[in-house]
């Protein structure tokens, strides 16, 4: 049975969501423990432009969506998978264990659509300690929080260049072939890309008991009230310009 971690995790309060930290880069030197159990650097993983995704292995919501996300663009992606990309979870609850990480990988590669021949190599599943977790998740801003038995957190994938540069963000459950391709080409070029899917975020907000994401319409709907305003006084004004 795998203990959940406690509020020792120093998250108590912490405001869940993502800062961009674009162009910045994660420490290379952090170790973790791969499903096999052997103790990895990261910079010793990060061979090639790494999708990076962060999850706990046993959460009951979003991280199962958000898997099952990642597979699903995989399956779709034209790139050599260990040869132009690379995968990497990483479980940010310090008490998750090998064992169940390597479950995890067993089950994602049996029953889900990943094709025949795709490398195990080239997607590890890594579980560490609170303290690299924690310098981890700050280097690329992810912003989580204990509650109850599990953790509250958004959905995200960031993408990593060879040096472990921060290349681009790709949000929510779901993402595109071409999304996915050209960040991953961005990546292998040193190039930092916009995230363009960060503007859905004005739409949408997370709801952490609902565990999914919800369209803000009072949001929008100010946003739309104050271009129309914009539009309404610059009209005014042309008008009494070119009318007088």
């Amino acid at each position: 049975m795998v203990a959940l971690a406690t509020s020792t995790d120093n998250t108590q309060g912490v405001e869940i969501g993502i800062d961009e930290h674009l162009g910045e880069y994660v420490p290379l030197e952090l170790q973790f423990v791969d499903e096999e159990g052997d103790t990895v650097q990261l910079g010793d993983l990060i061979e090639k432009p790494t999708v990076l995704n962060l999850v706990y292995y046993s959460c009951p919501g979003l991280c199962s969506p958000l898997l099952d996300g990642v597979v699903e663009v995989l399956d779709k992606l034209d790139l050599e998978p260990g040869q132009d990309y690379q995968v990497i979870t990483v479980s940010f609850n310090p008490r998750e264990t090998v064992e169940l990480a390597r479950e995890k990988k067993r089950n994602y590669f049996a029953a889900f659509r990943l094709r025949p021949d795709y490398p195990p190599s080239a997607w590890r599943w890594l579980v560490g300690d609170s303290l690299n977790i924690a310098r981890l998740t700050d280097a690329v801003g992810f912003r989580y929080r204990k509650s109850g038995d599990g953790y509250l957190h958004s959905a995200a994938i960031m993408v990593l260049g060879t040096d472990g540069k921060i290349s681009r963000y790709l949000y929510g459950i779901t993402f595109l072939p071409f999304d996915l391709k050209m960040a991953i080409i961005e990546a292998s070029e040193g190039r930092v890309g916009p995230t363009i899917s960060r503007l859905l975020q004005l739409c949408f907000n997370y709801d952490p008991e609902g565990r999914r994401y919800v369209f803000n319409f009072l949001r929008v709907a100010g946003v739309l009230i104050l271009l129309f305003a914009f539009i309404f006084v610059v009209s005014i004004s042309l008008k009494k310009k070119f009318g007088s």
